[in-house]
Formats: C-alpha cells, sequence, structure tokens
C-alpha cells in the first residue's frame, strides 16, 4: 500500500501537461493511464488512478474498461496493472527484432561455453528493460526473465546503457531518471561510469541477490551502445567455467553480436575495362 500511494504521489500532475495543438480527450485519457501503471510498483484502484490522474471516476470508468477488453491492461482483487501487450507490440519493431534474432543464438553459445545465463538489455525510457535471455544449461542456475525492468543507474545493464553514450545523450538520460523522482548521486555515478568506459564494460555485485556478480559489456554500434549484454555470474563447486574466462567471453559473444548487425558497406568498384579507356592525362 505504502508503494502504491508513493506512485500515485510522484505521478500526480506530472502527466501530460504540455499542450498541444491538437486535442483527442479520449485518447490523452488512455495514453494517461497508460503511463500511469506503468511507473506504478503496485497494481492501482480506480479510485488511485482517478486521484493521481486528477480526473472524476466517470472520466476513466470507460477508458479503463476499453484498455481492458484491447488486453492492455487486466483487472484483478488488487487493481488494475499493464499486460505485456505494448511490450510484445514493441519487440515486433524491425530493429528490436533484428537484434534479437541476431543476439539469442551468439548467446545460446556464450551460455553452453560458460555454463552460466545471459540476457540482452536496451533503454526503455528512464530505465532498463530485458529482451532477450538464455537459461544456463545445467541444472541450477539463476535467470533474469523478459521483461524485467530496473532504473538505468541501479543495474549493472543500466549503467552500461549509460557509460557508452555521447555527454548530450548521457545528460539527457540522467535528466529522465531524475524526472522519475528517483535520487541520482551524480558525482559518484559519473565516476563509475567513466570507469566503467576505461574498462570497456563493468563488473558489480548483484542488486538482487547476494553471491551474484553481474558482468556487463556493451553491445556497440558506431562506438554507442545499442544494448547491454549481462552475466549474473554465479560462482561455486558447480562452475566449470572461472570469472576471468567467462568475462572474456562475455566480451568475445558482445562483439560477434555487433559484427553481425553492422552492416557491410560495399564500395562500388569500376568496370573491368574502365581504366583501360581512360585517357592518361599528364
Amino acid at each position: 500500500m505504502a508503494e502504491r500511494r508513493t506512485s500515485i504521489r510522484q505521478h500526480r500532475g506530472r502527466g501530460m501537461a504540455t499542450k498541444s495543438r491538437y486535442q483527442a480527450p479520449a485518447l490523452t485519457k488512455g495514453l494517461e493511464i497508460l503511463e500511469l501503471l506503468a511507473s506504478a510498483t503496485a497494481p492501482l484502484t480506480m479510485s488511485d488512478i482517478s486521484i493521481a490522474l486528477e480526473r472524476s471516476i466517470s472520466e476513466i470508468f470507460r477508458m479503463l474498461q476499453v484498455l481492458e477488453e484491447h488486453r492492455y491492461i487486466v483487472r484483478s482483487e488488487e487493481g488494475y496493472r499493464l499486460t505485456n501487450r505494448l511490450f510484445a507490440l514493441s519487440m515486433g519493431q524491425p530493429p528490436v527484432r533484428d537484434l534479437v534474432s541476431t543476439a539469442v543464438p551468439v548467446m545460446r553459445g556464450l551460455a553452453r561455453r560458460i555454463g552460466q545465463s545471459c540476457h540482452l538489455a536496451v533503454v526503455s525510457g528512464a530505465e532498463m528493460v530485458v529482451i532477450a535471455g538464455v537459461d544456463s544449461p545445467g541444472l541450477s542456475g539463476f535467470a533474469v526473465r523478459v521483461g524485467y525492468r530496473r532504473p538505468l543507474h541501479r543495474s549493472a545493464s543500466g549503467r552500461i546503457l549509460l557509460a557508452f553514450q555521447s555527454s548530450e545523450t548521457r545528460a539527457a538520460m540522467l535528466e529522465d531518471v531524475r524526472a522519475t523522482g528517483d535520487e541520482v548521486g551524480l558525482r559518484a555515478l559519473t565516476t563509475q561510469l567513466d570507469a566503467i568506459t576505461a574498462g570497456g564494460g563493468g563488473t558489480s555485485p548483484s542488486p538482487v541477490l547476494t553471491g551474484i556478480i553481474d558482468l556487463s559489456v556493451p553491445v556497440l554500434s558506431l562506438n554507442v551502445a545499442r544494448a547491454a549484454l549481462t552475466i549474473p555470474f554465479v560462482d561455486g563447486p558447480g562452475s566449470h567455467v572461472g570469472l576471468d574466462e567467462s568475462q572474456g567471453a562475455l566480451r568475445e559473444a558482445a562483439n560477434t553480436i555487433a559484427d553481425q548487425l553492422t552492416p557491410v558497406i560495399r564500395v562500388a568498384t569500376t568496370r573491368p575495362n574502365e581504366d583501360e579507356d581512360k585517357e592518361m592525362v599528364p
């Protein structure tokens, strides 16, 4: 309940306040509801939504019904929450689809080689979101589910996505994080991101479980992180590959994915006899 009240307070008055030239009130209400539920850490009741958006129950009732009928939201005893329909729609876009279809075979090879799970994450607003994952091949292990989200500055994958950006893009991304109301220790974070950039990747204890070390590197495109490839490394008697070797294999996998995503630029060749037909000019 405390988490729900915090989400409502943070969102209240922060909605789609920018005045548009064109008005579509019903669409605006629907988008406000989706954005609110996306930012919530727990299901929200109709009353919660009404308070957060500063709209009456009658204004949002029909919109909730339509969104539920179209499977964008689902209702339970606790309240309304998003389904994964929006996520599934975004995954169908060519850039994301190409990234996943290219990365997954490489990730499977990586998981077999080191005996650990791995996952691929991209930027989604002020968060990172996992778009692909491969479980460890053994009988036991730890894996992060597809669709998992976490603030950019609070995860190994997110810090990789922040670190390998231009200074302007990084500043804009951090502004998105601050806009959520989350505290950002900018000086310490900048030092951390610069160290990650210098080292070509990051290693940090998992924020979720003790005993797990997150190894994360960028999948680069023109020196910018298009995605982050991460191994939640579980050490122990069952680990047949050590931390250093796993880190090396992770870098190789990320480079392979990046190489396969890079378009081949073919230089136009001259016709076989073209040069012979030209006269030499002194």
